[in-house]
């Protein structure tokens, strides 16, 4: 259960006949256990998967295609390796199922076995893509700064806040966000939304923290983690929220989100890059 043991950088037969032996699943615990994440989880949240390479046959052999979103809980024991997940879905091409509703339950049943938490799974189809929502990120933007950066590597030195001052309900965001493939090194491009309520963050020294992840190599949820706890760590605040989209690989682009309290599940839409 290993990016090592995965298929992922490594050649691949793809099959077009349904087969759900070829999802693979990554424990959350190792990487967790290094960035300090204990037992008891200090957040809550989702992993909200959207797959736009989906097809299969109706009864008739007629193809079928639709959106499909997936959204893991964040206290999952296992994330699905994105590769696996790719040929698992590629597998549907040439299989023949009843409805759509169907090929739904049978993605929420592998899919849930695999991350061994319940997994829901929707399946947006061709009459109702023009419902699907793009929209850009709330707050304020911190890619407006005009600065030096020299880190490339997670630092959480880069992070301060102003504990002396009263505290502040802030919202930001950057696009600049990258990180790379623990096996293939490929990049992984996206922007990251950061809500908190505590003494204000050094808005330099934040973007310089994301900006330092460009060189990192971590499966999303992990960076989106790191990012979190390293806040917590460094600045303190009494309320946190870390959500990031990246950018579509394979058809897929996936979006976790973690919390500390309570706030609306992410709306799901898409931003321009995705």
């Amino acid at each position: 259960m290993t990016p090592e043991q995965s298929p992922l950088g490594k050649p691949v037969h793809y099959t077009e006949q349904y087969n759900a032996s070829l999802l693979f699943p990554i424990d959350r615990k190792r990487v967790r256990d290094e960035i300090g994440v204990g037992a008891r989880l200090p957040f809550f949240g989702t992993d909200i998967w959207n797959a736009y390479e989906l097809s299969w046959l109706n009864a008739r052999g007629k193809p079928q295609i639709a959106v499909a979103t997936f959204f893991v809980p964040a206290d999952s024991p296992n994330i699905v390796e994105s590769k696996s997940f790719k040929q698992y879905l590629g597998s549907f091409a040439q299989t023949r199922f009843g409805s759509i509703d169907d090929v739904r339950a049978a993605i929420k049943r592998d899919v849930t076995a695999i991350c061994s938490a319940t997994v829901s799974v929707q399946l947006t189809a061709p009459a109702d893509f023009a419902k699907l929502q793009m929209e850009e990120f709330d707050g304020l933007s911190l890619d407006r700064l005009d600065l030096d950066c020299n880190v490339f590597s997670p630092d959480a030195s880069l992070l301060s806040a102003a504990h002396d001052e009263a505290p502040v309900d802030e919202t930001l965001f950057s696009n600049l966000l990258k990180s790379n493939c623990p096996v293939t090194g490929q990049p992984d491009w996206g922007s990251v939304q950061i809500r908190y309520y505590g003494g204000q963050i050094d808005h330099a020294g934040l973007l310089r923290y994301i900006v330092s992840f460009r060189k990192h190599t971590g499966f999303h949820e992990q960076c989106v983690e790191r990012i979190f706890m390293d806040i917590m760590r460094e600045c303190q605040p009494e309320r946190l929220a870390v959500y990031a989209r990246y950018t579509r690989r394979g058809g897929l682009n996936i979006n976790p989100f973690r919390t500390n309290f309570n706030l609306p599940m992410p709306d799901n839409a898409r931003l321009a890059r995705q």
